[in-house]
């Protein structure tokens, strides 16, 4: 049987509002050095090719379109998934200290949840579009109405909100032993949850739920969608009609395939109270890189969007009297 006076230590070094230290990164002065170059450089490729690809739908009208207008709102979505986490990152890089207060971390977590939940729903809604346009190309107007699109995008906006704010709420009554190190280089459910002193099944227990219902099903509406956009392409009675049916869905599928195997890498594991490189590395490849890279996949593999960006660097660079 434990001492009482075990017991009670345990109880009051464990509080509602304590402080972590963000732990993932390396403390060593030269991997220091190179990972902040790495991250910073990531951080600032990532702002701008988000920005670029938003500046060049906005600006050209060609692009005002339900695809386009859905590629705009993942843009905007890794616009702001990059910068709930990579400034703190770089922050605690450059000072070496990776402190963080409870409010911070919730706050921390809640957007980047809602950051996440959107990416994954925005997936979705793009491989719906895909589908709507392949396979029902005649109705797809009708279909794809810009109230419709709308609806999709704001339910979406919606429900991310929603769904992070239970587990921030519910995680905000927890309590947590005072001083404790975070393995790892942001707030995040698992981590968290690891290091609590209280009962965590029921946070748990919804993680686990709100996964299967919102991820495993909108991972199933795009495997669903994609096995229709495949057979009706496989109807398509020449093959340049074929290659350019699937030349719409490329970009898409790339990024369907970085994001999921990368989320699939960092979450399909036991929960841990220490993280391997290897998984660090995944989990930096799903906050950092994969928000980066997508605008480049969408811009380099699209004529209108490398027209329309031309277009615009070329009026920037016409001078005005």
């Amino acid at each position: 049987m434990q001492p009482t006076s075990n017991i009670s230590s345990t109880r009051m070094n464990c509080n509602q509002t304590p402080d972590f230290v963000l732990s993932g990164l390396s403390s060593d002065l030269e991997k220091w050095q190179f990972l902040f170059s790495i991250f910073l450089a990531l951080f600032l490729l990532g702002l701008l090719g988000n920005l670029l690809l938003l500046l060049a739908i906005g600006a050209d009208i060609h692009l005002h379109t339900p695809m386009y207008f859905f590629l705009s709102q993942l843009s905007l979505v890794d616009l702001c998934f990059i910068t709930t986490t990579a400034p703190k990152m770089l922050e605690d890089l450059w000072t070496s200290d990776g402190s963080i207060s409870f409010s911070g971390c919730l706050t921390q977590l809640y957007f980047f949840a809602v950051f996440a939940d959107m990416d994954n729903l925005l997936l979705a809604i793009m491989a719906i579009d895909r589908y709507a346009a392949i396979c029902h190309p005649l109705h797809y107007p009708l279909l794809m109405t810009s109230c419709r699109c709308g609806v999709l995008v704001g339910g979406s906006w919606g429900v991310a909100h929603c769904v992070s704010l239970v587990h921030t709420l519910l995680l905000s009554q927890l309590s947590f032993h005072t001083n404790q190190e975070i393995p790892h280089f942001f707030c995040d459910f698992g981590p968290l949850l690891s290091l609590s002193c209280s009962d965590t099944y029921l946070n748990k227990d919804l993680t686990m739920a709100l996964a299967g219902v919102f991820g495993i099903s909108a991972l199933l509406c795009i495997v669903s969608s994609y096995a229709h956009i495949f057979h009706a392409v496989a109807r398509v009675p020449s093959a340049q009609g074929q290659r350019k049916a699937l030349a719409t869905c490329s970009s898409h599928l790339s990024m369907v395939i970085l994001f999921y195997s990368t989320v699939f890498a960092t979450y399909l594991k036991p929960p841990s109270t220490s993280y391997s490189l290897g998984e660090l590395v995944a989990a930096v490849m799903y906050t950092l890189v994969t928000p980066t890279l997508n605008p480049f996949i969408y811009s380099l593999r699209n004529k209108d969007v490398k027209s329309s960006l031309r277009r615009i660097l070329a009026m920037k660079s016409i001078p005005h009297d």
